[in-house]
């Protein structure tokens, strides 16, 4: 202030600023002043432009603090600003000259005590309610007895310790542990990826993909397991194909995965409990089965015989069918001899009248008698051919000289004439032969060529002179 502030000397006027040097002036002072500070209010107007920053309003009763949240910072904040959220926010004041008004950066912010974080944790259950992330009908069971049973929880804590041994006494199975920080800022995005990377196994493959996920965790306080209040938490395992069972905290303790989870268990043994059967349990009643199945199958045999034996008493004695049907055959075979001779008497009696009919002398005139019938037939259809055949020369005579007779060429003797152009196509009308350069006149007695009138002359001398036949036209 010295140097811009100087005493005016007696006589002479106060000193001028300009506005640029005031406000850094008052810039330098404030942000001296009040270079780390802590406010609580309640948020009040929120703005979330697209450059990334958040601009929002600190109040109270009677008084509003305009505040800002640099892009960095609000990527790393642990509490999102929320309207009507009461916090303590942590950072600097400055001012903004382009408004000559003061205002506070904002590094840190979380909720003023239990009750906004309660509140603001009834909201977002609302929130994500009215999305349906809650609804049962999207829940499904698990699995009686899982293969593969996959843990999201800190590998280093007792929770892990108290899940195997748990799952070794009820029923060994195989475990897959994937380590996250289950409190802090890292620990909801990490509780999200596991859930998410389970998910993302291939059935079949290298690693195999659990049968059913456990996210587990001790007790603690509100703020301790905040991190499974987070909406990117809630929102992978509302996600989750694979069948998820939620074990955050005490019985009394209740979280938002609680609620997309297929199923909360009140601690992470029960959540073990919940998983797998009891080996012991499961073998007494496999061994029960086991007995009443071969009781049953040994009951059903009995019955089975004892029918059996109620039909054979029906049932004539095998002896009696094998002797019935052997006198039969006996007596069969007594008549087979009888019969067979009797058969071939008969078929030699056949044979020979047969053979009576195919002697020589009797096959001589039979073939002879064919022979005079053969003759006699070729001499009638030679008979029958000569006179077809007189008969079509006949007519075939009488065609050709009906056709000769009704040819053109005795109508040219009667004095008429066939006109043809020079390609020889007959014409058969003046406006035909006007277009004719030259004709041919067929009489019956020869040809003779001749031009229409107006045709050169010389070339009709000089036909003249070599045929010596005249002109016609």
């Amino acid at each position: 202030m010295s140097d811009l502030i100087d005493d005016p000397k007696a006589g002479e006027n106060a000193p001028e600023f300009s506005v640029s040097e005031i406000s850094g002036v008052v810039k330098r002072m404030i942000e001296g002043e009040f270079s780390h500070v802590r406010i609580r209010g309640e948020i009040g107007r929120v703005s979330r432009p697209a450059s990334g920053h958040i601009y929002l309003d600190l109040k109270d009763d009677r008084a509003v603090l305009a505040a800002v949240i640099w892009k960095g910072v609000a990527a790393r904040l642990r509490t999102a600003p929320e309207q009507g959220l009461e916090v303590v926010a942590t950072g600097r004041l400055t001012t903004f000259p382009g408004q000559s008004r003061y205002q506070m950066v904002i590094e840190d912010i979380a909720p003023a005590g239990i009750g906004a974080l309660m509140a603001m944790l009834e909201k977002r259950r609302k929130t994500l309610q009215a999305e349906g992330l809650f609804d049962p009908a999207r829940k499904v069971d698990i699995p009686y007895l899982p293969t593969v049973i996959g843990v999201v929880t800190s590998p280093s804590g007792a929770v892990i310790r108290d899940i195997l041994h748990r799952l070794r006494d009820r029923f060994p199975s195989k475990v897959l542990i994937w380590p996250v920080a289950v409190q802090g800022e890292k620990s909801a995005g990490e509780v999200a990826a596991a859930i998410a990377g389970f998910n993302a196994l291939d059935p079949g493959g290298v690693i195999p993909r659990p049968d059913v996920i456990i996210v587990a965790r001790g007790g603690g306080s509100v703020e301790d397991l905040w991190s499974f209040n987070e909406e990117i938490v809630v929102r992978a395992a509302a996600a989750s194909s694979i069948p998820l069972i939620s074990a955050v905290g005490h019985e009394t303790d209740t979280t938002l995965i609680d609620h997309a989870a297929d199923v909360r268990a009140p601690t992470p043994s029960a959540a073990a409990e919940l998983a797998v059967p009891v080996r012991a349990e499961l073998l007494v009643h496999l061994s029960g089965l086991e007995t009443r199945r071969l009781r049953a199958l040994s009951q059903a045999i009995e019955r089975r015989q004892q029918r059996l034996r109620d039909v054979a008493r029906a049932l004539p004695r095998p002896r009696d069918l094998i002797e019935a049907q052997g006198q039969r055959l006996d007596f069969v075979a007594s008549r087979l001899t009888t019969s067979l001779g009797r058969s071939v008497q008969k078929r030699r009696l056949d044979l020979s009248e047969k053979a009576a009919g195919l002697r020589p002398q009797v096959l001589a005139r039979l073939v002879q008698q064919r022979s005079i019938d053969i003759t006699a037939l070729a001499a009638r259809l030679s008979l029958v051919a000569k006179s077809t055949i007189s008969t079509r020369w006949q007519k075939l005579g009488a065609l050709d000289r009906l056709h000769q007779t009704l040819g053109y060429k005795e109508t040219l003797k009667r004095g008429y004439t066939v006109v043809r152009d020079s390609a020889g196509l007959v014409l058969d009308s003046r406006s035909a032969a006007a277009d004719a350069q030259a004709f041919d006149l067929e009489f019956h007695d020869g040809n003779l060529a001749a031009v229409p009138v107006g045709a050169t002359r010389t070339r009709t001398a000089r036909r003249k002179s070599t045929d010596d036949q005249g002109d016609l036209f």
